[in-house]
């Protein structure tokens, strides 16, 4: 378990890296789009601030997912992280839908002021440097499992490519076509809005303990070749935050004693752990009637 908490601490760090970037770069866009009259680059900065809030919502999920069990909540706070994560996804939404909007309504509006080429520049670096953050915050996501930190990752991927949609639009604005912002601005909102319903999708779907139908038979077949384990009456199994917690039900012969079917226990729990990293399974230990015994 210590080790889960430790998982949880380095997700943590990957959000305050986020954050911090996000301080940075925004400051960056707004400044220099100011200084060369980039509306493109003015709008990257403002969604920028925007992405520390959800940022931030990750990164208190994740605080709050690292407090131990108590008495209302006996399996600890796990899915707090995945809370986090509807919540990123329903502010990766909406700054998807206002980027579109705000593209299709610049299609309909007149010449505007072209601006200065470094501004596009600024953006080629913000994406590079948001490109980086993803990139780490994505692999840290993978080896400690934590669907929080990878929302983060997206969010991160997206803003990445708001800034190459900006350049491309100043870029295209220096050979008199402005309408090339509008139509990377749109694919970019369409990209934002598509990641954030992957991320709704993921999160409803484990805060409504689904589970993968091949994973849960990969796991009845491991517990199914456990030495004195003779059938499985039942198993279930949900994604609690990080980890999985499994419900099992197995048969056992009749004529063994309480302390041999604790051990078969013992062995499906060891089982479990070694070669699916699961810690938590609840074992139900039944004898198998003889088909031959009426009921």
């Amino acid at each position: 378990m210590a080790d889960i908490y430790e998982d949880i601490r380095k997700g943590e760090r990957g959000a305050m890296i986020s954050i911090a970037a996000y301080l940075v770069l925004s400051a960056f866009k707004l400044v220099s789009g100011y200084l060369f009259g980039s509306s493109a680059l003015l709008a990257d900065g403002f969604n920028n601030l925007t992405d520390i809030v959800a940022s931030a919502a990750v990164l208190i999920g994740l605080r709050i997912s690292r407090k131990p069990p108590d008495s209302d909540h006996p399996y600890g706070h796990f899915r707090a992280e995945t809370v986090a994560a509807l919540l990123a996804s329903f502010i990766m939404a909406m700054v998807g839908i206002q980027v579109i909007v705000e593209a299709v309504r610049s299609l309909f509006e007149g010449a505007r002021e072209v601006p200065d080429l470094w501004s596009a520049g600024v953006a080629v670096v913000c994406s590079a440097a948001m490109m980086g953050v993803y990139i780490y915050n994505k692999r840290l996501a993978m080896r400690i499992n934590n669907s929080a930190l990878m929302a983060a990752a997206k969010d991160n991927f997206s803003d990445a490519m708001v800034s190459i949609g900006a350049a491309a639009g100043i870029i295209g604005a220096q050979f008199g076509l402005p309408w090339i912002d509008s139509a990377a601005a749109a694919l970019v909102g369409l990209l934002i809005s598509k990641t954030a319903w992957d991320i709704f999708r993921d999160a409803t779907y484990r805060l409504t303990d689904g589970f993968e139908e091949a994973r849960l038979l990969d796991l009845r077949s491991t517990i199914a070749r456990t030495p004195g384990v003779e059938g499985i009456k039942d198993i279930k199994a949900r994604v609690h935050g990080n980890h999985v917690l499994v419900d099992v039900v197995v048969e056992v012969d009749a004529a063994i004693s309480v302390t041999e079917g604790h051990l078969i226990s013992d062995s499906i729990e060891e089982r479990m752990s070694s070669r699916h990293n699961i810690m938590n399974v609840q074992v139900h230990v039944e004898p198998k009637k003889d088909s031959r015994t009426p009921n």
